[in-house]
């Protein structure tokens, strides 16, 4: 009796071998995208934790200091570590860069062109994530130094893709612009949040109850938005009646415009801080 499972391995052909990703530093944002990443079949990370006591998944390796590297090669690092500390931090890992690899740093305000200055590799490519990437929900804006190849967008459109919805950007100018959005756009949505569910508890309803009504709300809706291929502001209209109370909310949440000129203000004071942190 022949082992069909022997020859369906053999049909199959062989296993290409893993892509090795070599993560430094995983603080709150590189933690977030690790919760996604690890499901990725053919993928493997490890992550430099200085101190080691961080708690990873067991199919996630971790490493204290180039020590422990000893003799390994990545066809991956991700900067996750602070800007400030990049000219510092990064060197000492340098070379357990395998040849045509690539480095992908989650760092605002550092360049790819300073990327490439101090490493000496031109395949460097930025990404700029959101929290909810927790969830395989976020929203991140990519780019990419011009020796960046095609199968680095591959890999780069793997990792990101487990993540959520994903922007490659022409500049990193478009970069700072999608940070203003959609980066610091989660903290925007939980104030809103925090100042409506506010607002409720002032019309009688326990903190617990408006936090439901408000969250319940606004995923509602923005799932209703996402199916639909209506405008936002039709979108409004089919819930405003003339003279009725979402028309008279309305007119007090945007009198005189003063919501459209503060969202107006907070993207440009997020984007004008992203250009000094050039």
């Amino acid at each position: 009796m022949s082992s069909s499972t022997t020859d369906d391995k053999e049909a199959a052909g062989p296993r290409h071998p893993a892509t090795r990703v070599l993560m430094l530093g995983c603080g709150s944002m590189g933690g977030a995208l690790l919760e996604q990443w690890q499901h990725i079949d053919d993928f493997e990370f490890t992550v430099v934790s200085p101190s080691g006591l961080r708690h990873f998944p067991d199919s996630v390796q971790q490493a204290r200091s180039p020590k422990d590297l000893s003799g390994q090669q990545f066809d991956i690092i991700v900067i996750g570590v602070k800007p400030q500390m990049i000219a510092e931090v990064l060197p000492g890992y340098i070379n357990f860069l395998a040849p045509q690899g690539l480095y992908l740093s989650l760092a605002a305000g550092f360049s790819c062109t300073s990327l490439v200055a101090l490493t000496g590799n031109p395949c460097v490519a930025r990404v700029m994530p959101n929290l909810p990437v927790v969830l395989g929900k976020g929203v991140s804006g990519l780019y990419a130094s011009e020796g960046l190849e095609q199968q680095h967008r591959v890999f780069i459109d793997r990792l990101m893709a487990a993540t959520g919805y994903t922007l490659w950007v022409p500049s990193e100018d478009a970069l700072d612009r999608v940070t203003a959005v959609a980066g610091s756009g989660p903290g925007y949505a939980f104030e809103f949040a925090r100042a409506w569910a506010e607002a409720a508890e002032g019309l009688g309803f326990s903190r617990s109850q408006s936090r439901v009504l408000v969250l319940k709300t606004l995923q509602g809706a923005m799932e209703m938005a996402l199916h639909s291929d209506s405008t936002l502001d039709g979108l409004r209209d089919r819930v405003t009646s003339k003279n009725g109370t979402t028309h008279a909310g309305l007119r007090a949440l945007n009198k005189d415009e003063q919501l459209d000129n503060l969202l107006i203000a907070t993207l440009q004071s997020a984007y004008s801080r992203s250009v000094e942190l050039r």
